[in-house]
């Protein structure tokens, strides 16, 4: 017979379990039964090798491993990494062809004027799992006069127009996060250098040409360690496996905070199941603890938000960086 105290116990154990039973089962009701009867293709804008194909492999890799099912990646490149998001837009709403957007696509381009966006980006894909994200850090050149974030927009309120800042061209991320920087420390006036691309903006920075850069972190640390430049912050709210000893600029600068993410989108007509299918799939495959070095040895962190959470990420981004677009006057053009 139970005593007074393991009586209790039971009691509230069986209510906890009685509690909790709803939302396992809406948990459940959430992420639909749907699996996939064939290979499923996804589509990658940018070449191999970069953050995008690496998350989608991730995916792929783990799905084959786990689950048996056979992931295709294709890379499909051109336009800004827009063609192959237009070919997902044109596919069969089956759940057989889906692709990876990112937050220079759907959250940046659609609120900077005169970006080249050849589809309705809201009318014609539909946000399925945001799948990875990666902090940007800031670096700048080895004899830069300023060696904290502090230090630098001091030097920039007393030398308006004279720090230079690379980006990754007009209306870019980079571009963004620079002229977000500025905004938030009062204003700053910056003179904007914009590349072709990260590799030669990182190398200009590293030559002295340009003062700093903002770039993904996985895409830096190997100039940083090798002594080419010098890491000032990461725009985090906690550091990075990739670089712990990196300061972070929130604590200077709260709002600095620009995880650069990798989100899996489909076609618009996507039916609710198979997108909750699809979701569930991809999003316990870059969880699952096997890929746990993996993400870090890339500075990625899973992210876990499914079609309704990625849907109001990326409208809470675009608000975001509306602010910065306007207060910095950027154009794509």
């Amino acid at each position: 017979m139970l005593d007074a105290d393991c009586w209790g116990r039971e009691f509230r154990m069986l209510r906890r379990s009685l509690l909790a039973a709803p939302i396992v089962l809406a948990a459940r009701a959430a992420w639909a039964d749907w699996t996939p009867k064939q290979p499923i293709k996804v589509l990658v804008g940018y070449a191999p090798g970069g953050t995008a194909d690496i998350a989608a492999r991730i995916a792929a890799d783990t799905l084959a491993r786990k689950s048996g099912l056979t992931v295709v990646v294709e890379n499909k490149t051109g336009a800004g990494g827009f063609i192959a998001l237009k070919a997902v837009a044109q596919a069969p709403a089956d759940g057989y062809t889906v692709g990876i957007g990112i937050m220079g696509q759907l959250a940046v381009g659609p609120v900077v004027p005169g970006s080249n966006i050849p589809l309705d980006l809201d009318k014609e894909l539909v946000p399925i799992a945001n799948l990875v994200g990666v902090p940007m850090a800031l670096i700048v050149k080895m004899d830069a006069p300023f060696k904290t974030i502090p230090e630098l927009i001091a030097y920039a309120k007393a030398n308006p127009g004279k720090v230079s800042y690379a980006s990754t061209g007009l209306g870019s991320t980079n571009q963004l996060a620079a002229e977000f920087l500025a905004a938030e420390s009062g204003g700053l006036k910056f003179i904007h250098v914009p590349y072709r691309g990260g590799a030669p903006a990182i190398a200009d920075v590293a030559a002295g040409n340009c003062d700093m850069f903002f770039a993904n972190v996985s895409e830096i640390m190997g100039m940083v360690n090798g002594g080419k430049v010098r890491a000032l912050a990461l725009a985090a709210n906690k550091p990075s496996p990739l670089a712990p000893q990196l300061p972070l600029l929130t604590r200077d600068i709260p709002a600095l905070n620009i995880n650069n993410w990798f989100g899996l989108v489909g076609p618009v007509a996507l039916p609710a199941d198979i997108k909750s299918g699809l979701a569930r799939l991809f999003l316990e495959a870059v969880a699952d603890p096997s890929n746990k070095e993996t993400l870090e040895k890339q500075g990625l962190e899973a992210l876990g938000q499914g079609p309704d959470a990625f849907a109001a990420y990326i409208k809470g981004d675009r608000e975001r960086w509306a602010k910065v677009v306007k207060a910095g006057n950027v154009k794509a053009e």
